[in-house]
């Protein structure tokens, strides 16, 4: 539903919020209610009671024995009318009753109610047992039409009149009062209770709002930041599997390179080495060495001729091996590397290479070095094959563990799309790179080439 998903949408403060507000209010009116009902019943209680004691402390003495009587006579009718009718206790009395427990009136100001019966109401009972009984409101009993037709509260009080020595009700007094100011002090006391219940509710709403806030802050700057650190591990993730996926494409290719290596080998040696060594046994045969009767000068010659292709072949053998085993580089810095490399092929070339090597960083992994030497050799290697080793440069920087070498030329350039997959030199160069998590690249024009190796180098004993 469209108002639910709106609602789930909203942070958890603002439904607190709302949410709180409304039970807030809704508690507000149920306790003001409570309580300003237990204050206008204490006051309207209170009130009842100090009148009523009042009452009965100048109605009581004139009262016969109510055990014993059924009736008022006219004696204590006559000093009751002169009693409540005249001074202050005659200016706020609207009305006043003697009832009998049956129902009947024994004495009323309104005179044609005396000896009346009526029902015996709530109020009237609970008289009878022994409780005051006030109330603030307007006349409803069928006794009352006077006080009804004032049309405003008055204050009815049911007092009842007690046997001195057994505290039996054997009478109860009803009187109405006007009870000036009553009205006021009840509106009063309602204002109050409101206004404090409403202080104290919105107080206590507003402490936890701020709490709930602050909370909700919180608790949304960690899931953004959890977010955040979701994203970077799905980053990661994903980086390390295209990573393994490069890596395993690196080593599929390694293989397939490291066969191509060694077909390679076999073939330098048998194009090479194995050439001349078949020539020098072939001409082991030969009847100049055989025959003793060989002048010893077409013998001196033909062994000549074996020693010369004995020693070519030995000469191209270490220059294979020459190529296949690396030097110690375990303990050497990038400048060293470079330079040994540099030296090699200028003597090899005769060429010369302009060098430059800008080195300040951790000493590197063992298998970075190793790529930075074959890289250098290979890369001079191309371009004095390729480039007639024309203006060779050789340059290395690493700083803060990045290292970046470039190793250029002034030749004429190649075409990369003339590149064999199955070539040794580039391809290798590439796939040794990447096996390592570096880059490699390539370009190449009129210019000359330029090849470029970059890469973070793993910690030392990776």
């Amino acid at each position: 539903m469209n108002w639910l998903r709106r609602w789930n949408a909203r942070s958890l403060a603002s439904q607190f919020f709302i949410t709180g507000g409304l039970i807030s209010i809704a508690a507000t009116v149920l306790v003001g209610i409570f309580v300003t009902h237990l204050i206008e019943e204490a006051v309207i209680h209170n009130s009842g009671a100090a009148t009523a004691l009042y009452v009965d402390s100048v109605v009581a003495p004139l009262l016969p024995d109510m055990q014993k009587e059924s009736m008022l006579d006219e004696v204590s009718a006559q000093a009751l009318d002169e009693t409540l009718g005249q001074g202050a206790l005659g200016k706020r009395l609207v009305s006043f009753k003697l009832w009998r427990s049956d129902g009947t009136i024994l004495y009323s100001n309104e005179k044609e109610l005396m000896g009346k019966k009526f029902p015996v109401n709530d109020k009237l009972q609970r008289a009878f047992a022994g409780s005051l009984v006030a109330r603030y409101e307007i006349a409803d009993d069928p006794e009352s039409s006077k006080e009804r037709a004032l049309g405003k509260p008055l204050m009815e009080i049911y007092n009842p009149v007690l046997q001195p020595w057994s505290g039996q009700a054997v009478a109860v007094l009803e009187f109405y009062e006007t009870a000036e100011g009553l009205g006021d002090s009840l509106a009063h006391a309602r204002l109050r209770s409101w206004a404090a219940v409403a202080t104290l509710t919105a107080v206590f709403f507003l402490v936890l709002s701020i709490l709930v806030f602050r909370s909700s802050r919180m608790i949304e700057a960690q899931r953004k930041d959890l977010r955040g650190r979701v994203q970077e591990l799905s980053a990661l993730l994903a980086e390390n599997r295209g990573l393994q996926r490069r890596l395993q494409r690196a080593s599929q290719r390694a293989a397939a390179l490291n066969e191509t290596y060694l077909r390679s080998i076999g073939a330098d040696l048998h194009d090479g080495p194995a050439q001349h060594i078949a020539y020098a046994s072939l001409r082991l045969d030969s009847d100049l060495l055989v025959n003793a009767s060989t002048q010893p000068e077409a013998r001196e010659k033909e062994l000549a001729w074996i020693r010369s292709s004995l020693a070519e072949a030995m000469t191209e053998i270490r220059n294979i091996c020459s190529g296949l085993v690396l030097p110690q580089i375990e303990k050497s810095s990038i400048t060293e590397i470079v330079t040994r490399v540099v030296e090699v092929h200028q003597h090899k070339t005769e060429t010369h290479v302009e060098t430059d090597v800008d080195e300040d960083g951790p000493e590197l992994a063992t298998a970075v070095k190793i790529c930075i030497y074959r890289f250098v050799q290979e890369a001079l290697n191309n371009a004095y094959r390729h480039g007639g080793g024309i203006q060779q440069a050789v340059k290395a920087v690493s700083r803060n563990g990045h290292v970046r070498v470039e190793v250029s030329d002034r030749g004429d350039g190649f075409d990369p799309n003339e590149v064999r997959p199955s070539s040794l030199g580039l391809v290798g160069l590439r796939e040794r790179i990447d096996s390592l998590g570096g880059s490699f690249d390539v370009k190449t024009g009129e210019g000359g080439t330029t090849v470029t190796m970059i890469f973070e180098p793993m910690e030392v004993g990776d």
